[in-house]
């Protein structure tokens, strides 16, 4: 096994654009690294380069002791997995699982138990004999996820692989790459633009955005203290709700407060929120904490506001609410599903600030 480093990397392309600035990334050894990030945020090409098929502008790549700057794809000892499976239609499944094996010139012998073990592992057996064409979506991933299995690689990298499937498979094949992480106790790499994937499979999350690392985490580090307002939108289902106001000073009380909302913050950020008084400042907000009552005893804080759209989840219900963000006109409440609302009633939510934040406006960085 082996864990990947990543230093000062860079990808210019012709032309000038800059897809990767200045990156530096450990991922460790026998970590689930998940890379997270919108279209066009640089995180396939950190995998390609990580892999071989896109050369560096500048930096370097370490895999276990050794520099691969200059080292081919194939001599890396690093195995992909991409999003459209990359099967031969015309092989069977052990044949596209013995492919490479065959090029590298391993025994029959070896090359029979590796497919098979593999095989086995992805619950395939039965279907060694069939041709993709007779597989579901599902299978084929599979086959691929088999087919780098059977290298023994010391490094696993995953590029969008679920992209392809429904909802149903999507959760059932993340869930199956989680266990084979824990059963083959093997580094792997997986680039996502799909928040979900990346909480539910990831030991850390590394989340870009225009080339650039935003923050580096454990999914709930990251889902509680978001390092900047991108990073506080991106993650999370809902999104954070962002406000734009200002602090006001009342007596020994800082208050913040805009056009559509008065709210009195916690004495805890007084700190932090003190430099900012009469001057802009964003504050933000986790969906799950309005309309949900503080347990910390301290004083109850509202937001007022009509009901515009309610979405039934099952579980919980998602209320949009007539109040401006820094992103929408609406902010969104996530609450009981039982709670008894209807589109344009008008009701106090209480705040709480168990999942509450403070950003500055310049840099959208963290305050509190």
């Amino acid at each position: 096994m082996a864990g990947v480093i990543l230093k000062n990397v860079c990808k210019v392309y012709d032309g000038g654009m800059l897809a990767v600035d200045h990156i530096n990334l450990e991922i460790r050894d026998r970590e689930f690294m998940v890379l997270v990030g919108p279209s066009g945020c640089g995180k396939s090409t950190t995998l390609r380069m990580i892999a071989g098929l896109e050369e560096i502008s500048s930096g370097t790549i370490t895999i276990g002791s050794r520099e691969v700057n200059n080292v081919p794809p194939k001599d890396r000892d690093i195995a992909m997995v991409f999003q459209n499976y990359a099967l031969y239609p015309h092989m069977t499944v052990y044949d596209n699982m013995a492919f490479g094996l065959r090029l590298r010139k391993f025994s029959k012998a070896d090359i029979d138990k590796r497919v098979r073990s593999a095989a086995e592992i992805l619950g395939m057996q039965d279907y060694l004999n069939r041709k993709p064409k007779a597989l579901s979506g599902g299978q084929r991933q599979r086959v691929a996820v088999g087919r780098a299995i059977v290298r023994k690689p010391k490094v696993f990298l995953f590029d969008e692989p679920l992209s392809n499937l429904d909802a149903k498979m999507r959760v059932q094949m993340r869930t199956e790459i989680s266990k084979l992480h824990t059963r083959l106790e093997t580094t792997m790499i997986y680039v996502t633009h799909d928040q979900t994937e990346a909480m539910t499979m990831g030991d850390r999350i590394c989340v870009m955005k225009d080339g650039v690392i935003q923050q580096v985490d454990t999914p709930m580090n990251i889902y509680d203290r978001p390092a900047n307002t991108f990073v506080a939108g991106f993650i999370g289902t809902p999104p954070m709700n962002v406000f734009r106001g200002r602090v006001q000073r009342y007596d020994n009380r800082l208050v913040f407060k805009n056009d559509a909302m008065s709210i009195q913050l916690p004495d805890g950020w007084k700190e932090s929120a003190l430099p900012y008084a009469e001057k802009e400042i964003l504050f933000g907000i986790r969906p799950e904490e309005i309309g949900t009552e503080s347990t910390t005893g301290a004083s109850r804080q509202v937001i007022h506001a009509r009901i515009e759209v309610i979405e039934p989840m099952g579980a919980e219900t998602y209320l949009y609410l007539d109040v401006p963000t820094e992103t929408g006109n609406t902010c969104i409440a996530r609450v009981d599903a039982h709670k008894t609302v209807k589109v344009g009633e008008t009701l106090d939510l209480p705040l709480r600030f168990d999942n509450a934040h403070l950003f500055d406006p310049e840099s959208t960085q963290i305050l509190v």
